[in-house]
């Protein structure tokens, strides 16, 4: 990156509406000029999760008026950056498409090239826009939606070690919330009742756990824990408690073995890696980050956890991804198509494709 590069960002792929502008910053981290999120957990949080339809109709209607404020507040004209990014999956499609296509208007219309952001991809370099952490390096991606162990060798250089054969971390924490009665998003409700309560009062399933792959399975965990709640019903409080505790201790032993079991694969295949990567919203858990910290200690590496409201869905992951992309020569056309289904493991094609050595 010989010359400083500013780059658009936008993301819609879920219930966050958000744009930010990010620029080529100092020893190889990014620096955020603006990064501007609405959330829409209100208008999902009666639902107990999230609509697509309510979710795409949100974004059409506060996309303009977000990325209007992120180049406000970053002191800057269309004129003035480089390129323009936004998440083209996956994700829920007519978010993605609402996005993509406001995308694809303003660089047709400011004469800037396009960058179609894979937003697993995003989360992945965020560690580069915070910490500047050199390839190659372990990601462990829990989100809502996404559940992966993944060797991060180089932009658009991805191996997939591990991955949920059924319901995401997130997913599987939101519905746990929605079986005890707790609010939405389920992750800090649980967390927090998890603090009151007996870890060891509950005998739960740790699924997958021994296997040499470093894959996840979270449905029987659930169904396990629906079984012992019918068991005590009607739940008072502690009964509430000691529930989350037990599954949250559940969900942290199975995470610790199989994460050692994808290090050890990443150690096999690619030596030692350069740090152990958390991103997605589950990474806020205190208990889970301990384990994180713990596996790092164990792998001789260092833990990188982004700030929070970069580990959750935001535009500035997506704008520092363009850049990345962009410095490289990675460019898309304006007929580029949303894709609600795009494996972080393609990425090598385009990047082949395009002639670019990341």
């Amino acid at each position: 990156m010989q010359k400083p590069l500013i780059v658009l960002g936008i993301e819609t792929t879920c219930d966050e509406t958000s744009a930010a502008l990010v620029k080529t910053g100092d020893n190889g981290r990014g620096k955020i000029l603006s990064n501007v999120v609405l959330s829409q957990v209100n208008e999902h949080a009666v639902f107990g999760g999230v609509v697509p339809e309510i979710a795409a109709r949100a974004h059409v209607e506060t996309l303009d008026h977000v990325i209007a404020k992120a180049m406000e507040e970053a002191v800057l004209t269309f004129d003035e950056i480089d390129g323009i990014a936004a998440a083209a999956g996956p994700g829920l499609v007519g978010g993605v498409i609402v996005g993509l296509t406001t995308a694809k208007a303003i660089a047709l219309v400011s004469g800037k090239p396009l960058i179609a952001v894979n937003h697993l991809e995003a989360h992945a370099l965020t560690a580069r826009l915070t910490d500047a952490t050199p390839f190659p390096y372990c990601l462990f991606l829990a989100s809502g939606g996404h559940t992966q162990v993944v060797a991060v060798l180089g932009v658009g250089r991805y191996e997939k070690l591990g991955t949920t054969v059924d319901d995401a971390l997130g997913e599987a924490f939101d519905k746990t919330a929605k079986l005890l009665g707790l609010g939405y998003p389920g992750g800090p409700q649980v967390e927090k009742e998890a603090v009151n309560g007996d870890p060891k009062r509950f005998t739960l399933p740790r699924p997958m756990l021994g296997r040499p792959d470093a894959n996840f399975s979270l449905s029987g965990l659930k169904t396990a824990l629906r079984i012992e709640a019918e068991k005590v019903a009607p739940l008072n409080d502690q009964d509430v408690a000691d529930l989350c505790a037990s599954f949250q201790q559940a969900v942290v032993d199975v995470v610790l073995d199989r994460l050692r079991a994808g290090l050890r694969m990443f150690r096999e295949r690619h030596g030692a890696p350069n740090a152990l990567v958390a991103a997605g919203g589950v990474a806020a858990n205190q208990a889970l980050r301990k384990v994180l910290h713990r596996l790092a200690f164990e792998a001789g590496t260092v833990l990188v956890v982004p700030p929070m409201e970069l580990c959750t869905d935001n535009g500035a992951m997506i704008a520092w991804a363009g850049l990345e992309r962009l410095a490289l020569g990675l460019t898309d056309p304006l007929s580029v198509a949303p894709r609600p289904r795009w494996p972080l493991e393609d990425l090598m094609a385009d990047v082949i494709a395009k002639g670019a050595a990341a």
